[in-house]
């Protein structure tokens, strides 16, 4: 399995995949099965990536942000991939288990629910290296995949065992702005011209924006936060997303690295290869980057199987998330799932045989979202061509609907004009997940652990949050700017 980060799921099918060259994806599109509604469970890194090693929603393991996720000696497929016999390897970005990221990150997910707005990210900016021969950008990425290739080709061809690889990629991730200091987020989208000749450039969109008057109220804090509320002129925001695509160019060549070590070592025929990412990328959409948001840049992302028994140049329609690969990793393999699991196998949708199981697969996709950047819990329900998107109590926040097939843009909130439609997806909602009580839970989590961390910092509590990464023109009005961080750690004593 190849996973990487960041990766938006309408580039591995059209006419997104018209954008930018992948050669790769478009191999195991022609060659297996791509799905092409398919979801993150949650759009943040480690939360997402808690969904697809457990198989469970983040509400039932309490993976509420980047720092609480699953236990460390939490029971994943591939942990059952080995005691059944296989051979494993997991290389790269894991990112699945709590403790993670920065405190920064931990800080800004436990405060948001504070009435006061600061930058937390960078402004997003792009970033030109090298010339035509500069090809691996991302080295760690690189060194992760030639680590891949070369266990291919020394443990695996010589094994009589099954064997199960995955590598985890941090591409096309934006890279970590270097100007703004160590506590720095992502906000660089960095790329060569090597990389940037594999993309149209007269096929990359300038995205339509709402007035920030006419957002919704988690919207624009998410805006605002990720430092996108000023004004971009339409070059910065095509560049931004040049250089994204070319950052996509770049990942996909590290799965061709991958599919030419198994064809080389005769093993491409009888394996099965999955390729999908823990998230979206907005890319400027909605006055946005990064994920933390249910739009379909952030929330849908690539997955596509080949392999040995199962359909080639097949797209599937399907509604499904990450949640439906634990079952379906281990359906391929043989094995019994243990526990009660959130998801469903995907095999039967893909396999050739009819010895499969014939289960059915739910009409709906659930995902949620509880870290930085939203100020409220955020829960998702796509079925058909509806999009409800619930928040906190179902009271205090309004809820958002679209019509996705025919507002691709997810510009037009229609929630008023179909109350009978919000009724029913509300109901169904609820019975999923009673998010008003989720809601609740993840607002008690996030005050008790700002409070024990504010504690355990006793008289550094002021100087330590105060440099955190709050992204402020200290420049331009010095008083006025301590003042706001003032204003700002006041108002925490209200958690």
């Amino acid at each position: 399995m190849d996973s990487a980060h960041n990766a938006d799921g309408r580039l591995s099918f059209e006419p997104g995949s018209k954008v930018v060259r992948l050669p790769y994806i478009n191999y195991l599109r022609e060659l297996g099965s791509t799905f092409l509604n398919t979801y993150t469970n949650s759009p943040i890194c480690c939360p997402s990536r808690a969904a697809m090693w457990s198989g469970q929603y983040v509400h039932l393991s309490q993976s509420w942000n980047n720092y609480k996720c699953l236990d460390a000696n939490s029971t994943t497929w591939m942990d059952l991939l080995e005691r059944n016999g296989y051979r494993t390897k997991m290389l790269g970005k894991l990112d699945y288990t709590s403790g993670s990221h920065s405190v920064s990150n931990r800080v800004e997910a436990w405060t948001r629910d504070v009435q006061f707005l600061l930058r937390q990210e960078g402004r997003p900016v792009v970033q030109l290296i090298g010339n035509m021969s500069t090809r691996r950008i991302m080295e760690k990425d690189w060194k992760n995949t030639d680590k891949a290739a070369q266990w291919i080709r020394q443990t695996a061809a010589i094994s009589n065992e099954p064997f199960a690889l995955y590598l985890g990629l941090n591409l096309p991730h934006p890279y970590r702005t270097e100007s703004l200091g160590p506590t720095a987020g992502g906000s660089t989208f960095r790329s060569s011209p090597y990389w940037l000749t594999k993309v149209s450039p007269e096929l990359v969109s300038v995205p339509k924006w709402l007035p920030m008057a006419a957002m919704h109220p988690v919207d624009y804090y998410s805006t605002f936060t990720k430092n996108c509320s000023s004004d971009f002129t339409e070059e910065e925001i095509k560049n931004i997303r040049t250089f994204y695509f070319a950052m996509c160019a770049e990942a996909d060549a590290m799965l061709g690295q991958v599919i030419s070590a198994l064809r080389e070592k005769g093993l491409l025929a009888n394996t099965v290869l999955i390729f999908t990412a823990d998230h979206g990328e907005l890319a400027m959409e909605h006055r946005q980057f990064y994920k933390m948001s249910m739009f379909e840049g952030s929330s849908r992302v690539p997955l596509l199987i080949m392999g040995p028994g199962l359909k080639s140049g097949l797209q599937v329609h399907q509604l499904v998330s990450l949640v439906d690969l634990y079952p379906t990793v281990l359906e391929i393999a043989g094995i019994s799932a243990v526990g009660n699991l959130s998801g469903h196998s995907v095999l039967p949708l893909i396999s050739t045989s009819r010895n499969v199981s014939k289960n059915e697969h739910p009409e709906w996709v659930l995902s949620e979202y509880h870290g930085c950047n939203a100020n409220a819990s955020t829960y998702m329900l796509r079925v058909g061509h509806w999009k409800y998107i619930a928040y906190a109590d179902g009271i205090s926040v309004p809820p958002q609907l679209f019509n996705v097939t025919v507002d691709k843009d997810e510009l037009h909130n229609v929630v008023l004009r179909f109350p009978d439609v919000q009724a029913q997806l509300d109901k169904l909602l609820r019975s999923i997940v009673d998010y008003p009580k989720v809601s609740s839970a993840v607002h008690l989590y996030n005050k008790n652990r700002f409070a024990a961390w504010r504690d355990s910092l006793g008289r550094n509590y002021t100087e330590v949050i105060a440099n955190l990464r709050w992204h402020i023109d200290w420049q331009k009005d010095i008083l006025a700017n301590e003042k706001a961080i003032d204003t700002w750690i006041t108002s925490l004593d209200s958690i």
